[in-house]
């Protein structure tokens, strides 16, 4: 059993969906036709059963009967003129009283002397029987009476042949078998009809996904119709939705590495050159005056800073969600505010930071929001005129970082949260281009928004808003 069923599921759908319609069509058929053949036989009995209990309920049956069984009758007298049933009394002991007429002799049973002890005459008992010869009959037995002579009760036993009523029934039979056998090939080819209409666009989509693993051209799109709602049109337009996304993604990491290699390029490239100047002057034996070996010693470390600053925003973008969704706490915005702010401080001891900072409570990955913030900071100071001020405030969990520096043309606004997109006067000064974009994600992730605007009075000022309260939730551990 087990060796069919996998066998069956081996199959291909269109053949296991042609066979089990031509399954479920051939039960339909068969519980129709048997439920008609039985039906057609039960109609065919009552008929039979109806003329046997006319017969039996005819005037004088009784009294002819009874004097044939107790008289000598006469031969050619038949209680029944024109018909050839079988007519027979009996009783309880004795051999049966058969009309000289009748065709046969019904054998008799315990049902039919079970008559006779009842002697009830409004009792019809049917049943299927046998003649003397084995020819198959319809029975009825039926209580007479007390025979005068010897006081025994006598019940009446009529029978009609049933071989037109079985011969009927075997042609009705014939018929439905043959009605089925139609029916349940017509239905398996419709089955398969069905089955291959209904999966074409599982082909479709069959042969689109072996496209996509065979060339991984991620640009292929299955049609479908925009009023269809059924489970294939689900099916392809999330197929759709997939590819469409792989290929973004795609696109995107494409775009990442390629910025990635452009950026990476100037500091190895700076490097490369600081470090051959170094290597040169060793194997020539011409050392580089004092001051100009500490400033190519000074900038191979700068640049270093910078590549390392770049590998850990890379390593910062390249994240999956799950990982950043697994540390997702409450945290204070406050104290990761204040925490950045020591180290902007260190960054720019020559500046002036004022903060006011109120209480505020969001959820959000700790590392990465002060991280954030902390970007924020440092393109403050970046900007800043030296012994310039930076304004911070935190209050109703929107933060604002505002710097009095050159500002941000209208024109670089939309570009500022882009990756690896640096302002053309910006390009001089350190930094990989990342800080923004990840401070915009991570905002987003924390369900929050950022913006960079114009200052007025001049400068720029960035707007943090986050979702949250001023308490934190009761029984909720604080980063």
């Amino acid at each position: 059993m087990k060796s069919v069923g996998r066998r069956f599921r081996s199959l291909p759908i269109r053949a296991r969906l042609s066979m089990l319609v031509a399954a479920a069509v051939a039960f339909a058929v068969a519980a129709v036709s048997v439920t008609c053949w039985f039906i057609v036989q039960g109609k065919l009995y009552d008929q039979v059963d109806g003329d046997l209990k006319e017969m039996a309920s005819r005037p004088g049956t009784v009294q002819s009967l009874l004097q044939r069984c107790t008289q000598t009758p006469e031969k050619n007298t038949q209680v029944f003129p024109g018909r050839n049933d079988y007519v027979q009394a009996i009783k309880a002991e004795g051999d049966p009283c058969v009309d000289p007429n009748s065709p046969g002799t019904v054998e008799v049973t315990g049902a039919d002397k079970h008559v006779i002890e009842k002697a009830n005459a409004d009792t019809l008992y049917f049943r299927n029987g046998t003649d003397a010869d084995g020819n198959s009959v319809r029975v009825l037995t039926r209580y007479l009476g007390v025979d005068q002579n010897d006081s025994r009760g006598v019940a009446l036993v009529l029978a009609s042949p049933l071989k037109g009523t079985q011969s009927t029934l075997n042609e009705l039979a014939l018929i439905l078998l043959l009605v089925s056998g139609v029916g349940v090939l017509g239905a398996e080819g419709a089955g398969l009809a069905v089955a291959r209409a209904g999966l074409r666009p599982v082909d479709k989509l069959t042969e689109a996904v072996e496209h996509v693993a065979r060339t991984e051209d991620l640009s292929i799109r299955i049609p479908v119709e925009e009023a269809a709602e059924d489970e294939i049109a689900r099916l392809s337009r999330s197929f759709n939705s997939m590819t469409s996304s792989l290929a973004n993604s795609r696109e995107l990491q494409q775009q990442l590495i390629a910025d990635a290699g452009h950026e990476l390029r100037t500091p190895l490239t700076s490097l490369r050159t600081n470090i051959e100047l170094l290597t040169r002057s060793e194997e020539t034996g011409r050392p580089l005056p004092e001051a100009d070996r500490k400033a190519l010693l000074a900038s191979v470390k700068a640049q270093m800073t910078e590549l390392a600053s770049l590998i850990g925003d890379l390593q910062e973008l390249s994240r999956s969600e799950g990982q950043r969704g697994e540390r997702v706490q409450v945290v204070s915005l406050e104290d990761t505010v204040e925490s950045a702010l020591r180290r902007a401080r260190l960054r720019g001891p020559e500046l002036t930071i004022n903060a006011s900072l109120e209480p505020w409570y969001t959820r959000a990955e700790p590392a990465a929001l002060e991280r954030a913030v902390v970007n924020i900071l440092d393109n403050a100071v970046k900007f800043s005129p030296e012994g310039g001020t930076i304004d911070v405030r935190l209050t109703d969990g929107i933060l604002t970082v505002r710097d009095h520096g050159p500002g941000i043309p209208a024109d670089e606004l939309p570009h500022v949260f882009d990756r690896f997109w640096r302002s053309p006067s910006a390009r001089a000064l350190p930094g990989s281009g990342l800080g923004l974009s990840i401070v915009a994600r991570t905002v987003e992730q924390a369900g929050g928004q950022v913006t960079l605007d114009h200052a007025q009075g001049g400068g720029t000022i960035a707007t943090v808003r986050l979702p949250g309260a001023p308490t934190p939730p009761p029984e909720t551990p604080t980063a």
